[in-house]
């Protein structure tokens, strides 16, 4: 805590933190303009990078298959090798047992030919289809770039319309955050996380009503409210209270800086 903390007179704290509470619901204001659009972002960069993952696997896929087409097109080269050599081995034959031995290995190496071509056959429909496969997934990386360019072009303009703005609030921010005892700052961020809408610093209203939760504050504490001499809190929900007059002096304040 500095030495300008302790001599910082409790009203002063007050305009202090109720500025806090002012700049960063504006802050919040501001990042609520993005809507969803940091979470659409994240959603598109993950579709992409599922799709390329797939991309991945199909090339992988496809090219597995197209050695095993070049397995069986060496193959048949093998089979066709050896059916010449049964056919000039089968002209010098003697007898009618190894012409048979023969005939069946030539049999044998045909068979293993046809076999092999019709596996060519099925791999290559399958390489047809991962080209399908392949193009779709290709199409569908395409759309979900663009729109993922759209996307972060629209979050590049909103944010560098409100960048000023924001820049200068959390300049201001740190300014008043140096007027106020350490404790009192966490305690004031402690109750900023309690509530959806982060207001820890709230006024009330004309029939004394206090902001949140709209339970009517008696006129005796209203009266020290309006004293400025210690730090108040709204019994049912715990916010830190100040009187309409400083809250409307304060607001008219923040306007004037942006």
């Amino acid at each position: 805590m500095s030495i300008q903390n302790i001599t910082t007179s409790v009203e002063e704290k007050l305009r202090a933190l109720y500025n806090l509470q002012l700049i960063d619901s504006r802050i919040d204001e501001i990042k609520n303009v993005l809507g969803e659009l940091p979470l659409e972002i994240e959603d598109l960069e993950n579709a992409i990078k599922s799709i390329k993952e797939k991309l991945e696997t199909n090339h992988s896929h496809k090219e597995s298959v197209e050695s095993k087409i070049s397995e069986q097109k060496n193959k048949i080269e093998e089979c066709n090798y050896k059916l010449k050599q049964y056919s000039e081995r089968i002209k010098d034959v003697r007898n009618e047992r190894e012409h048979e031995s023969i005939s069946r290995e030539r049999e044998y190496q045909t068979l293993e030919i046809d076999l092999a071509e019709k596996t060519i056959e099925k791999l290559k429909e399958l390489i047809e289809e991962l080209s399908l496969q392949a193009q779709d997934l290709n199409e569908k990386l395409e759309e979900r770039e663009g729109h993922l360019d759209t996307k972060k072009s629209e979050l590049d303009d909103i944010m560098a319309e409100n960048k000023r703005e924001e820049d200068i609030l959390t300049k201001k921010s740190k300014e008043f955050a140096k007027k106020i005892d350490d404790d009192l700052i966490e305690d004031y961020q402690r109750i900023r996380s309690r509530f959806k809408n982060g207001l820890a610093i709230v006024t009330h209203d004309e029939q004394g009503a206090a902001g949140g939760s709209f339970f009517v504050i008696p006129p005796q504490l209203q009266l020290e409210i309006a004293n400025r001499k210690r730090i108040i809190k709204d019994e049912h929900s715990g916010r830190i209270l100040v009187d309409p007059h400083l809250a409307e002096e304060e607001q008219k304040k923040i306007r004037e800086l942006v």
